[in-house]
């Protein structure tokens, strides 16, 4: 089966847990690596960290520039009309890239999925919808572009959920992030949201809370 690039850090010991993460719109697979560090997981924890690239695709919203891309931004209004189906793609090659976790030997449950932006916009589709049981669900200043369309499954009707955005965000409005959080809690998740005083970026306080997160998920 043919996967999507990435950048991938090993362990030092052989991995237990994987951890997925998605960039944003224009960015790459390298543009979360830094970060590994910084993340402290619990003892026994050997994860795998999977950095995905994107394909080239013509954004419309940038004069239909290519460049790496989930999907298609058609408008930039509140509501972010995206190319649902192209979302749906790029959700199932996260999907397969699980499923080659599970052959490498890590369980369905130890794996988290991760994403920023447009990357958030993918997980969200790509954990929500999978019919096995996830660690846990990330997402960084982002939408739940597919709120309309999504199919739930309910192996992941309890996962736990952490979404966190900047409150000064000029890129993706953190009323979006909120909204995500209320049809989650609507929809009876375990959502939690976190804001932090930054635009449209990672801070360090962030990173700290996000250490203490996997650290409860993976546990």
């Amino acid at each position: 089966m043919s996967y999507l690039a990435c950048e991938q850090i090993e362990p030092q010991q052989p991995a237990t847990h994987a951890i997925i993460w998605l960039h944003g719109l224009g960015a790459d697979g390298h543009d979360f690596v830094p970060l590994v560090p910084h993340l402290q997981l619990p003892a026994g924890v050997h994860a795998r960290f999977i950095f995905p690239h994107a394909p080239h695709l013509p954004v419309t919203i940038n004069g239909g520039m290519r460049m790496p891309a989930w999907y298609d931004i058609l408008s930039m209004s509140i509501e972010r009309e995206v190319d649902e189906q192209q979302l749906r793609e790029s959700a199932a090659q996260v999907q397969a890239l699980i499923e080659r976790e599970l052959e490498r030997g890590i369980k369905p449950d130890h794996i988290v999925l991760a994403g920023f932006s447009q990357g958030g916009a993918v997980v969200y589709e790509a954990a929500l919808s999978y019919p096995k049981r996830l660690a846990g669900l990330l997402v960084l200043s982002s939408y739940l572009a597919t709120h309309q369309s999504i199919q739930p499954h309910s192996a992941n009707a309890d996962l736990p959920i952490l979404v966190q955005h900047g409150s000064q965000d000029p890129v993706v409005a953190e009323a979006l992030g909120r909204h995500a959080q209320q049809w989650l809690a609507e929809h009876n998740y375990q959502v939690q949201y976190q804001t932090f005083q930054m635009q449209h970026q990672v801070c360090p306080e962030q990173i700290a809370a996000i250490s203490k997160w996997l650290q409860q998920v993976l546990a």
